[in-house]
């Protein structure tokens, strides 16, 4: 049974009455899928969640993501996830950046916050002014690029593996077994408006309504020395049966009449 309680409080009244606390920072509010999103200044970001942490109640910071979109003049989205325990709900606060200008870190407001900023500059490249150890944190040492941006290619540059020869890991240019394949994922029994490898020994012929039956001799096909020793007659001749074996009595002997 179904706890009573909602997943998740109404938004109802929720994005007016906070975007009236954000005040003039704030850029854009969407509220979609459930959801509801504040696009702020980006230089007043850690104003904006050091208020929702301390007088709206949002004390948990769960997530920041970002995002990439290569058309925009600022290409990337920092997108912070804010959960209030009280309240049991959740919003999002966005800021936009480039490549160069850096984010204000939210390390004083949020600790957990160090290492959320580290994943967002791994995969993207994005600063944040004031973080101290801004270091890469899911690659390796030494990765070059970030691993999200749209432009990053699927394979990557190199390739990691172990050398027998040098007793270690080495990095080496990608090497591609095979270039990469298209799949359509349409399933053959859906209509697939190509024919499978099999399909042209059919032809599309319909199967037979009756069995096929051999007709004549020629249909057989045993080929010429099958149907040559088939058409050969007998010769008419009989042989003799063998006598069949002497019954023995108890004594041994043979039975009178019995014999060879």
């Amino acid at each position: 049974m179904g706890h009573s309680a909602p997943a998740i409080s109404s938004n109802s009244g929720v994005a007016a009455k906070l975007g009236k606390a954000i005040g003039a920072a704030l850029l854009d509010t969407v509220e979609a899928y459930g959801e509801i999103s504040f696009t702020v200044e980006r230089s007043k970001l850690a104003t904006v969640l050091d208020k929702l942490r301390d007088k709206h109640e949002y004390q948990q910071l769960v997530e920041i993501a970002g995002v990439d979109y290569p058309d925009r003049p600022e290409r990337f989205e920092v997108c912070y996830h804010l959960l209030s325990l009280t309240k049991n709900h959740r919003i999002r606060v966005k800021v936009s950046t480039d490549e160069d200008t850096p984010v204000p870190s939210v390390t004083h407001i949020w600790e957990v916050a160090g290492w959320l900023e580290r994943e967002v500059f791994d995969m993207y490249g994005v600063l944040f002014d004031g973080n101290t150890d801004l270091r890469r944190i899911l690659t390796d040492y030494g990765f070059q690029g970030h691993p999200f941006r749209k432009d990053f290619p699927l394979t990557g540059y190199v390739e990691m593996r172990y050398s027998e020869e040098a007793k270690r890991v080495v990095y080496e240019p990608v090497k591609l077994a095979q270039d990469f394949r298209s799949f359509d994922f349409m399933s053959p029994w859906e209509g697939a408006d190509y024919i499978l490898p099999g399909d042209e020994k059919v032809g599309g012929e319909a199967s037979p309504s009756t069995p096929k039956t051999t007709e004549k001799k020629s249909d057989t096909g045993a080929g010429k020395k099958a149907n040559k020793a088939a058409a050969k007659k007998s010769d008419g001749k009989t042989t003799k049966a063998k006598a069949p074996a002497p019954k023995r009595t108890k004594s041994g002997t043979s039975k009178k009449g019995e014999g060879k």
